[in-house]
């Protein structure tokens, strides 16, 4: 389809339209396609990717060059080089090594009646993904919604457009070698914000959005969809230390979960403390963070034990900072800490560090995020970690799916009744 920046919004609509309608007949066809042809189609795609690197790489280069203003997490985002263009390759065939999650038996049992009833995993049908800087989204997302059995409309962010298009063009290859529709994963060919409202409006055609960007965006979203979405929300993640923490294994995970990639929505943005150990435990967990260039700002009892942190906002406890930033507090005990992750987090990861296995469960059962996690760093809030071969983004909703969603939460289901004649009375 011809690239629609010169079109007005009406034309732009209808094009977008277009392509909805299209994805929607293609989705019809992909939803009955097995298991085989979709891995074949999967891994064709891999050896594209591999095959077209230079070309990816020289599309990135033109965007990077282009962008002006963006945040280094957003620039980190927007970079590719040749290891991440293998990690989308082997992200690929890890999700064709997958299971098929189209026609799993979820449940199934027979009624006194003698009815067969089954629930059973079926594909949702159109999704549409709406992204910011991250190319490899565009790898991520058709790869997941193919293996899912969906179609896919992807209308990737204006930094990462011909990125996004280089790499779309590596998906085709993999539709066409397995002979599946073309419109089975579309790439919206413009930049124009006119699009996303377009797509928004298309609920007799398109079945879900996700949307995978910033809180503008989601906000945007959730406020002008007529359809359902899978909420990405901001990564305010906490790292709590508990009194019984083991300080050496703290302060590296810590630090990793801060520092590794602090521009990711797993990274840690709080490290929570209790009062019992704060002095000297948290210098120690301080010391690499302040020595990697990390600005600390922490609350009054903080900084009484530490000097080095700044003054912290009320603002600081809530806040997604995609940098080398960190906010710390110290609280009483367990009871406060679950209390402070609930009240300021996001529902996105939280891990607690401590030798007490109660005190873990508790945490574990109490926290209401998508990932709680124990004695290990929030930066594994990744499909690729959990095993899924990738990821559509990380729901903080409690509806559906929750945390990582892979090609098995890009399912629903439908009930199958299987009887010999019976009426009812």
């Amino acid at each position: 389809m011809r690239a629609l920046e010169s079109l007005d919004a009406d034309r732009i609509e209808a094009e977008v339209g277009e392509i909805a309608r299209a994805a929607h007949r293609a989705a019809r066809s992909l939803a009955q396609a097995d298991g085989a042809t979709k891995n074949t189609a999967l891994q064709a795609a891999a050896r594209a990717i591999r095959d077209h690197c230079e070309a990816i790489l020289a599309a990135n280069g033109k965007d990077v060059a282009a962008a002006k203003g963006l945040s280094p997490a957003m620039s980190d985002r927007l970079r590719l080089d040749e290891a991440r263009i293998e990690a989308m390759a082997t992200g690929l065939e890890e999700i064709a090594r997958l299971p098929d999650p189209v026609g799993r038996v979820l449940a199934s049992w027979t009624r006194p009646n003698g009815l067969e009833i089954a629930r059973i995993a079926v594909p949702i049908g159109v999704i549409g993904i709406i992204y910011e800087s991250r190319p490899n989204v565009t790898s991520d997302a058709g790869g997941l919604c193919l293996k899912s059995g969906n179609a896919a409309i992807l209308r990737a962010g204006s930094e990462s457009f011909h990125s996004s298009s280089a790499i779309m063009d590596a998906l085709e290859v993999g539709l066409r070698e397995a002979g599946l529709p073309a419109a089975a994963i579309q790439l919206i060919p413009t930049r124009e914000r006119a699009a996303v409202g377009a797509m928004l409006r298309m609920d007799s055609e398109i079945d879900l959005i996700v949307p995978r960007g910033g809180r503008r965006l989601i906000e945007r979203v959730k406020e002008e969809s007529r359809i359902p979405v899978f909420a990405h929300l901001d990564g305010v993640c906490h790292v709590y230390v508990h009194g019984r923490a083991n300080l050496e294994m703290a302060r590296e995970v810590l630090f990793n979960a801060k520092m590794r990639r602090p521009g990711i929505c797993g990274a840690a943005e709080t490290l929570l403390i209790d009062r019992a150990i704060a002095e000297p435990g948290l210098p120690r967990l301080l010391d690499p963070l302040i020595e990697a260039g990390c600005e600390l700002r922490g609350d009054e009892a903080a900084r009484a034990v530490d000097g080095r942190l700044r003054p912290a906002r009320e603002e600081d406890w809530s806040t997604e900072y995609l940098d080398a930033i960190l906010s710390v507090r110290v609280v009483e005990g367990l009871g406060e800490a679950i209390d402070h992750v609930n009240d300021y987090g996001s529902h996105h990861t939280d891990s607690i560090i401590t030798e007490d296995a109660d005190a873990a469960e508790r945490f574990l059962r109490e926290v209401e995020s998508g990932i709680v996690m124990h004695n290990c760093s929030t930066q594994f809030a990744d499909g690729g970690e959990f095993g899924m071969g990738a990821e559509i983004g990380i729901s903080t909703g409690k509806l559906h799916a929750r945390g990582p969603v892979g090609a098995e939460q890009l399912t629903t289901y439908q009930y199958r009744v299987r009887g010999r004649g019976q009426v009812r009375p």
